[in-house]
């Protein structure tokens, strides 16, 4: 999956059809009962963010991403696994993105694997490049100012959402894939002849024997959880909001419960399925609770998953991928629609270091 910024952002104008109760914030104006919203720019391009993938019932609903080609390492996809070949592009805020980074830790790969940090601030013109903020920078790859740019360059006809991760190849000048489970799995299995270690090139976060257990949790963490606190936070009917929050809470106890028997969702071995929940529940106390209206819960009642969190969290130089400054900031004030004041709020105070007592 991935983080939405530009929905055909490269077209002159648009119209999406919405929903009413966006009306006063977004300027819309109704039309044969429909609302319809023109975006457009200072500089022409059509800019959007979530908004064009809510439904007429209020639902948000995420479109599949569109590059999904392969990096093998015999290069029989036309990808081959090579060093310092391919770049990322991330934002430090987004869950989608966030495994990726996670995966190229664990994996070794910060030799082989260079990335890029947008700005948090999802603006006009959508993802932006900057460095006047902490571990964003400029786009030395590309020269882009705007991550639509790069994907204008992959494709001069494209259409579709503006999204991170992006994988980008330099030496074919083009995105090789933006759906992160799928760079997650390639970062596990194809670029093993370039782990730093022989240990970190053992790790196998999809393990055969492991493989349908992972895929069924996937098969209803990413709809209830993963994706369930955009479905909440994004939605804009009370029935909408309603089916999706108690959807991601019964999700959340189904989670506990695995937790209060298992050290990770499989058992004792860390996959990739404890990677993308973590991803999601990292991120919940401090922008979902509130922003999104995931309020019956946090993450630290639940105390299985919490020791999950801190145990994650402490694996491996995993905190080193996680910037709560950029989360906090990204949601809070580029979803105007659901805050429009933009004011980041102060807290929760969460200690992600305080000791979890498992694995011992």
């Amino acid at each position: 999956m991935y983080c939405l910024s530009v929905h055909r952002s490269l077209l002159k104008t648009s119209y999406i059809h919405t929903l009413a109760p966006l009306f006063p914030v977004l300027g819309l104006q109704s039309k044969s009962n429909q609302a319809v919203i023109k975006m457009t720019s200072n500089n022409g391009d059509m800019t959007n963010s979530w908004t064009s993938s809510v439904s007429e019932k209020g639902e948000y609903v995420r479109k599949t991403t569109t590059f999904r080609k392969t990096v093998t390492a015999d290069g029989s996809s036309g990808f081959k696994a090579e060093a310092d070949r391919y770049h990322l592009y991330v934002s430090l805020a987004c869950p989608w993105a966030h495994r990726t980074l996670i995966g190229r830790k664990l994996k070794g790969l910060e030799e082989v694997l260079p990335y890029t940090v947008v700005d948090w601030l999802l603006g006009p013109g959508g993802w932006n490049f900057t460095d006047k903020k902490p571990k964003c920078s400029l786009d030395t790859v590309n020269n882009a100012k705007f991550l639509k740019e790069i994907y204008k360059k992959a494709d001069a006809d494209y259409e579709g959402n503006i999204t991170v991760p992006v994988l980008w190849d330099k030496k074919t000048s083009t995105i090789v894939n933006n759906e992160s489970a799928e760079i997650l799995r390639m970062l596990n299995t194809e670029f093993n002849e370039f782990c730093a270690t022989d240990k970190q090139k053992k790790i196998d976060f999809y393990p055969k024997d492991l493989q349908g257990k992972i895929d069924e949790l996937n098969d209803w963490i990413f709809p209830k959880i993963n994706n369930g606190v955009y479905r909440a936070g994004f939605a804009t009917k009370q029935a909408a909001y309603d089916t999706a929050v108690h959807e991601l809470f019964e999700a959340l106890d189904k989670v506990e419960d695995i937790l209060s028997k298992n050290r990770y969702l499989t058992g004792d071995q860390l996959t990739e399925a404890d990677i993308r929940l973590f991803t999601t529940l990292v991120r919940f106390d401090t922008v979902y609770v509130g922003h999104f209206k995931c309020n019956k819960k946090r993450i630290l009642d639940y105390p299985n998953m919490w020791g999950f969190v801190r145990d994650i969290y402490q694996t491996g130089c995993i905190a080193e991928t996680v910037d709560q400054e950029h989360i906090q900031n990204h949601y809070q004030q580029s979803h105007k629609s659901i805050n429009p004041s933009g004011i980041v709020a102060i807290g929760p105070d969460l200690d992600f270091d305080a000791p979890h007592g498992l694995g011992k």
